[in-house]
Parts: C-alpha cells; structure tokens; sequence
C-alpha cells in the first residue's frame, strides 16, 4: 500500500517591501512522504519570495513534468516556473523552452558546490534563468517550525526574508547566483 502525502495548513501575511506586495495567503501544502520538513518549508519561503494571487504549488515530486511552484497566465501559459534542489541541465531548458521566467532555489551546502562547477557554464545560456542558493543554516532552522498547522509573519526587505511565528523568527539570505535579465 502507497504512503500518502501529509497536510500542512500554512498561513502566511507576506510584507514584501521589496516588491510592494503586502497579503495573506492561505495555504494546503502536501508534503510527499519522501520530501523532508526542510524541501517543504523551502516550497514556503519561494511562495513567500514569489508570492501573487496566481502562484500556485503543483504536483511537485510527483510529476516529471511541472515545477514545485508555478504563475500561469490568463491562457493557460506559464509566466514563471519555479524549482528546487539541483536538478539536471536539461530539466532546466526544458523549463527555460516553457516558461517566460524560470527561478531555482537551491540548498544543501555540501552538494551545491559540486553542482555548480559541474552546470553553471551551461546555464549562463539561459536568459530566463534566476538562481537563488539558501545557507543551509537557515534553511535547517526553519525546517524546524514545520508544523501540520502553521502560521507565519513573512517581512522581506533588501533581499532578507524573516519567517516569524509566536515563539520563533528565522532569518534567511538567499544568494544570487547566476544574474540574468
């Protein structure tokens, strides 16, 4: 018998001073029984870091073919993809081919850099590709807030995001890595 996916209720009131975006958002997040609180809370830190009234998770680990998150338009087609983890080069042209803008986020500070001096010269290619690292520090402290009912205050100003709950706040930096435009 198949595990199912647990489910996270996450309400997030998002102040993004960056981008002029102030909401809350009401969240069902699955998490696959493969997927670790860390994986999990990142897909919550890029909802946060992206977040609009047409962003949405997909099927994520279990579909090939779509991103953890994506933004389509009107006609169905996707404005922004977006990834996690360190995934092979010809997953991200096939999202590059798809979509107007594509966002990874990567994590794990043992394996990225190995990653990176194996991809980074072939993804400078891609002119719709933002890549984004996240300190493993801060991603393992707020994988510890995960919680089956979660509620966060997310403020991101000067590229710093701040998760904070009623006992807790987390502090992360994501690094851009690969400057496109």
């Amino acid at each position: 018998m198949a595990l199912k996916a647990t489910i996270h209720k996450a309400t997030l009131n998002i102040a993004d001073m960056d981008r002029h975006y102030y909401a809350d958002h009401h969240l069902t997040v699955a998490q696959h029984p493969s997927e670790t609180d860390q994986r999990m809370m990142i897909r919550l830190l890029a909802f946060a870091l992206n977040a609009s009234e047409t962003l949405e998770f997909t099927k994520g680990l279990s579909t090939d073919d779509e991103p953890e998150l994506w933004q389509k338009d009107l006609t169905g087609e996707i404005e922004v993809w977006i990834e996690l983890g360190l995934p092979e080069e010809d997953r991200l042209r096939k999202a590059c081919n798809r979509a107007g803008k594509v966002i990874l986020y990567t994590y794990g500070d043992r394996a990225f850099p190995v990653w990176w001096d194996k991809h980074h010269g072939k993804l400078e290619r891609f002119d719709n590709l933002t890549i984004f690292h996240l300190p493993g520090d801060s991603t393992e402290a707020l994988a510890k807030l995960a919680n089956r009912s979660m509620s966060f205050q997310v403020t991101i100003q000067d590229g710093e995001v701040t998760f904070s709950n009623d006992s807790n706040l987390v502090t992360i930096t994501p690094e851009q890595r690969l400057i496109q435009s």
